[in-house]
C-alpha cells in the first residue's frame, strides 16, 4: 500500500472530505502508474477519482467499531517514529 495513504476509519475527529478525496487521489496515481495523466486521459482520472472517493466515503460512514476514536496527534507521533526507525536503518 502506498504509505501516503493514511488509515481513515475511526478517527477523532472524522476524517475530512479533502482527506478522503486526497486518499483516493494517491491510490488512483498508485494504479495509473502517473502523478499527472496526459490530457487524454485526464478525464478518466478525474472520473476515477471521483467514483473511489464516494465509493471510500460510503465504506468510512457504513463502518462501525466499538474501539474509541483513535487521537490524531497520537496517530501522527507513530507514524514519524515509523518514519524515523525506516530513516535510521537505511543509513
Amino acid at each position: 500500500m502506498c504509505r501516503n495513504i493514511k488509515p481513515l476509519h475511526n478517527l477523532a475527529p472524522p476524517a475530512t472530505p479533502d482527506e478522503v478525496s486526497d486518499a483516493a487521489l494517491q491510490y488512483v496515481r498508485k494504479l495509473a502508474g502517473t502523478r499527472k495523466p496526459s490530457k487524454a486521459n485526464q478525464a478518466a482520472f478525474d472520473a476515477a477519482v471521483e467514483e473511489i472517493t464516494a465509493a471510500t466515503q460510503r465504506l468510512l460512514d457504513s463502518l462501525t467499531t466499538a474501539a474509541p476514536p483513535r487521537n490524531r496527534e497520537e496517530e501522527a507521533a507513530k507514524r514519524r517514529a515509523r518514519y524515523e526507525s525506516r530513516v535510521a536503518a537505511a543509513s
